[in-house]
Parts: C-alpha cells; sequence; structure tokens
C-alpha cells in the first residue's frame, strides 16, 4: 500500500493513496478507524474526493 500522507484529526482523516489497487482497502480501514474513534456507525460517515488521489473520510453531521 501506497499511502503518501495522512493527516488525522478528531473528525476526519485525509489520505493520498497512490496505489489504485490500495484504495478500496485503505478508504475501509480509515472509515472503521474514524468510527471506532468517534463512535459513530459506519453509515455516519462521508468519504469525498478532495483532491488528486486525495481523499477525506469524515463524519457527516
Amino acid at each position: 500500500m501506497k499511502v503518501l500522507t495522512m493527516t488525522t484529526h478528531t473528525d476526519s482523516i485525509t489520505l493520498k493513496i497512490w496505489d489504485k489497487s490500495a484504495i478500496d482497502h485503505t478508504i475501509d480501514a480509515a472509515i472503521q478507524s474514524l468510527s471506532h474513534r468517534a463512535a459513530a456507525e459506519n453509515c455516519g460517515i462521508a468519504v469525498t474526493l478532495s483532491g488528486p488521489k486525495t481523499f477525506t473520510v469524515s463524519l457527516s453531521r
């Protein structure tokens, strides 16, 4: 898995993913991590494409 950068906040995780084959697995892991930390359901999580090869996983409140 090639993740160039990962920025973590209490309500979001931003990932820059270079390896296309790792996108699904990496985003799934980020969703699980954020939902566990925030004690939220997976359905309360939003994933957005926030730049080239950059994804933001955040709480959707």
